[in-house]
């Protein structure tokens, strides 16, 4: 079995992933725990897939506030050999085979991706299958942008879930 690629993030509601610091403790101004999707990306995912910058943001945190243990592959353009935490697999290379390396290390389960470039690449490459949003009730003002990628076409998205603040949607190819 073959797992699915989603784009698992939580959002502000003004669009932002990030404060202006890159930051990311506002998000523990939400409702509080999981949200029954939440839980289900939570239990069906096999291996994480972010930016470095991502892992700088959260530090040795794992996903989910520990709630899921897996392999978390670190994409980057430094040599994976400086790999600065050990516990993570740093990968380098066309986001392609990155993507392909991350479903085989899910093992038949999924492989989220997330941060800013890692889903923005992987998408414009045609390989994300999902997006689960997670929003926030707060308005940030300026930050790090959920998406932002001038010049590209639209992606057309069809809803599968809405439950509360929180989505999950289908790209259709």
């Amino acid at each position: 079995m073959t797992g699915t690629v989603i784009w698992h993030m939580t959002m502000s509601l003004d669009g932002f992933i990030g404060d202006r610091a890159d930051g990311v403790d506002w998000m523990t101004l939400g409702d509080g725990g999981p949200s029954e999707l939440g839980a289900e990306v939570i239990r069906t995912t096999g291996a994480f897939l972010c930016g470095g910058k991502r892992v700088e943001a959260v530090g040795e945190n794992r996903p989910y506030g520990g709630a899921w243990t897996g392999p978390i592959l670190i994409y980057t353009h430094k040599d994976p050999a400086t790999n600065p935490l050990p516990e993570f697999t740093y990968v380098s290379g066309d986001i392609r085979d990155v993507v392909a390396n991350g479903l085989d290390a899910a093992a038949g389960k999924n492989l989220v991706v997330t941060g800013g470039a890692v889903p923005r690449l992987s998408l414009e490459a045609g390989l994300v299958d999902e997006i689960v949003l997670h929003i926030v009730p707060v308005l940030l003002g300026e930050g790090v942008r959920f998406y932002d990628s001038p010049g590209v076409s639209p992606t057309r998205l069809k809803v599968l879930v809405a439950e509360g603040l929180n989505y999950r949607f289908e790209i259709v190819k």
